[in-house]
């Protein structure tokens, strides 16, 4: 249900103390407000109807909680402080100095920022425009600009110390919106004229780790204590579960809890004699902490019931048809400025009509270069596809990207028997392969599901065919040799 506004409440780097927490549910609930949602930047967001804005106003400035309503002018900080001790391995950095940086910031930043641990992959890398990964040195990061509006980064070409990285930003931020610098060598060469920084140069390209998305809902340990994640299908945060949340932790002594990218919550430091107070609260209010992670691994713009509605869609069918989906995760787009986190992406189709640019019943599917969902470089997979028909080229993406992986497995076993022995090989024969399902035509068996009879050469298939799997054009096959080994 869409609502006249809504209003949204930061938490740097997704961090929420339970005692605030309590307060700003308090607020809203004096408000008439029963249910809360968290967003892609791990801030909450709070959507009301005309009868209650002056309520919800009132309320929120009387508790001294800041907000804005229908407007992003401050962008929440995002940061991977959620994976800290339960999705990341060890490194150097740790909760004490995620703090520290954010202790740094004396301002309300206006471009988004991004800090992440460089060996998780639990949230995003280059979502923000000022992105900053921790490097292997330690108290040392990568930089990362992605200029307003745009897909393109710059990576800066020194590594900068952690206490500068408040001031650093804040710095960038004033020259991109104020003197509208917009290149990354200009942007370099003004910082450098104008301040001093602990920096050095960037001798190793940034290592980023293979994508693998945790499950991270429900009970799990970690050390001699328990971490509990709670994701809602459709989004939706009962007030008065909050505020149980908020009075569980202060009772059993857990000093913070966190929001995610992926709209859920986390809370770490569970004690194995508290868990009856947890399971407690999940029970009260019937929350199911199990679902399956081919419904995990999705990203939908805020506030969006189109998106969520094609989530859904797709999930039905997945679990009918039992899909894999494990290495992948899928980002809806329905609005042409959003800037989203996946390895498959579905977004809307737009069209002209009467001189206005207008939402299309159609969807372009694309997929990420090498299906890394930090990657920007999108490749288009199929174009123009009907919402009915989403499933079967999603359930083709996926097959795909199952190849590929084996394909990368054969290719190393390959390789590394052919340090022991080289033998000869020959051509028998050439087949054509489809680029995006890898599906075969054999000019020897010709192709059934087309009536193309058997012996038909390539050259003579009509141009107007295609691809008996995805229906890629004629065009787009290409020719692979067969290969067999002469021992």
């Amino acid at each position: 249900m869409r609502h006249a506004f809504q209003f949204k409440v930061n938490f740097t780097g997704g961090i929420i103390s339970p005692g605030y927490l309590l307060h700003i549910m308090k607020a809203v609930e004096e408000a008439g407000i029963e249910e809360v949602k968290f967003g892609l930047r791990q801030q909450l967001l709070i959507d009301a109807g005309n009868k209650h804005h002056d309520r919800l106003v009132n309320s929120l400035e009387r508790n001294d909680i800041a907000y804005e309503v229908n407007t992003n002018n401050y962008p929440n900080i995002v940061s991977s402080y959620a994976a800290e001790g339960i999705f990341a391995p060890d490194s150097w950095l740790r909760e004490g100095v995620y703090k520290d940086i954010f202790d740094l910031f004396d301002y309300t930043p206006r471009l988004k920022i991004n800090i992440s641990d460089a060996n998780q992959s639990f949230t995003p890398f280059f979502t923000g425009h000022i992105n900053w990964i921790a490097s292997s040195a330690g108290h040392f990061w990568y930089l990362f600009i992605r200029f307003p509006k745009t897909k393109d980064l710059y990576q800066w070409p020194d590594l900068i110390y952690t206490n500068d990285i408040p001031r650093l930003s804040k710095y960038i931020e004033d020259l991109i919106l104020l003197y509208q610098i917009a290149d990354g060598a200009s942007l370099h060469l003004r910082v450098k004229e104008a301040i001093t920084l602990i920096a050095k140069p960037v001798e190793h390209p940034l290592q980023l780790p293979k994508f693998q998305l945790p499950y991270y809902e429900g009970f799990n340990n970690y050390g001699n204590k328990f971490w509990l994640g709670i994701y809602r299908r459709d989004e939706l945060f009962p007030v008065k579960f909050l505020k149980d949340i908020a009075n569980t932790c202060l009772q059993t002594k857990v000093g913070q809890l966190y929001t995610t990218p992926w709209k859920s919550i986390v809370v770490k430091g569970i004690e194995q004699a508290d868990r009856v107070f947890w399971d407690w609260v999940l029970g009260k209010y019937r929350i199911n902490v199990r679902h399956a992670s081919n419904e995990l691994g999705w990203q939908v713009e805020d506030n969006n019931d189109d998106g969520l509605a094609i989530k859904r869609h797709i999930i039905r069918l997945f679990d009918k048809e039992d899909t894999r989906t494990y290495g992948l995760c899928f980002a809806v787009k329905t609005q042409q400025k959003a800037m989203l986190f996946g390895s498959v992406l579905i977004e809307r189709r737009y069209g002209i009509v009467r001189s206005k640019t207008v939402p299309l019943d159609s969807y372009d599917i694309s997929y990420t270069q090498n299906f890394n969902p930090n990657s920007s470089k999108y490749i288009v997979f199929r174009e123009a596809v009907k919402k009915e028909h989403l499933d079967t080229y999603l359930i083709s993406v996926c097959k795909y990207y199952y190849e590929m992986q084996r394909e990368e497995v054969n290719n190393a076993e390959i390789d590394s028997k052919a340090m022991a022995e080289e033998p000869a090989t020959e051509i028998h024969g050439i087949v054509y392969q489809c680029p995006h399902c890898l599906t075969i035509y054999d000019e020897v068996l010709g192709d059934k599901t087309a009536q193309i009879p058997a012996g038909t050469l390539f050259a003579d298939l009509p141009d107007s065919y295609s691809c008996s799997l995805c229906e890629a054009p004629k065009k787009e096959l290409k020719p692979l040799a067969l290969i067999a080994l002469m021992v």
